[in-house]
């Protein structure tokens, strides 16, 4: 044995076969998608918007609105399928109870924690990814991802009202960009307290490349309102301060940001 792996090159391969392995090992994980990673569906606002002023929605509202108030349960879940889920498209898809009791199992997984090798994640079998799974399955999904409510009482929610310096936000900043750069996730909590035109969350999942302008760096952000396209917050070096994107539910302009699933109790 030992004369065969000296002269027949059996060496050789065994050195390709380990560097290999050690190559796979360290690849980083496949990067973030919108038109893949993210919901079919959106999280209706429990208001009406016009220019981003909220008013109280008619009473002629209908059925599909009663999905609301889930933006962080929505962010959370969204990043939760990409460190913990694998889709087989050429599988069998499960029956509903099965999907759904899969999903739930999904949720259990701390967001904060490190993202599961290929070989362990959980394996959502009959689709190629979330998109077309929470699509074909919209509101099996929505019952088995968890309540909107809880998301009031979060513990973490309170730093709005004490940590609310431009110091906190450049800290935030810092470690926005030090995640991206190792290609984490950054769920957000975004407010404008004591005013509320926005209080919402929100899935920060990339730093575009380059800024038409120094000492902005802008971000692409899937946000749960939205389910069509991604949206865009800005940091300014100048102001200190993020903004993000005026749109229909919200008038624009500038933002606290906050971090949350990212460690225990935050």
């Amino acid at each position: 044995m030992f004369g065969i792996w000296g002269k027949s090159g059996g060496a050789w391969w065994f050195g390709v076969f380990a560097a290999a392995a050690f190559a796979r090992a360290d690849v980083p994980a496949s990067e973030f998608r919108f038109d893949r990673d993210t919901f079919a569906f959106a999280n209706q606002t429990v208001f009406e918007y016009h220019e981003g002023h909220a008013s109280l929605r008619k009473s002629s509202a209908t059925k599909k609105d009663a999905y609301n108030r889930h933006c962080f349960v929505m962010s959370r879940t969204v990043a939760q399928f990409k460190k913990f889920a694998r889709f087989e498209p050429r599988s069998a898809p499960l029956d509903d109870a099965s999907l759904a009791a899969r999903i739930r199992d999904l949720t259990r997984h701390a967001t904060w924690a490190e993202p599961l090798p290929e070989n362990q994640r959980i394996v959502f079998p009959g689709y190629k990814d979330l998109k077309e799974m929470s699509k074909a399955h919209r509101e099996l999904v929505q019952l088995n991802i968890g309540h909107g409510w809880p998301s009031y009482f979060r513990i973490s929610n309170a730093r709005m009202m004490f940590q609310d310096g431009k110091g906190y936000q450049e800290k935030t900043h810092a470690r926005l960009n030090a995640m991206l750069a190792r290609r984490e996730l950054f769920v957000a909590f975004l407010t404008t307290y004591p005013r509320f035109t926005i209080n919402h969350s929100v899935l920060i999942y990339k730093l575009k490349s380059s800024s038409p302008n120094p000492g902005v760096d802008r971000y692409l952000v899937y946000d749960p309102n939205h389910a069509d396209l991604p949206r865009e917050l800005t940091w300014s070096s100048h102001d200190r301060a993020f903004s993000y994107q005026k749109d229909w539910d919200f008038i624009g302009g500038v933002v606290r940001v906050y971090q949350v699933y990212g460690e225990p109790l935050q």
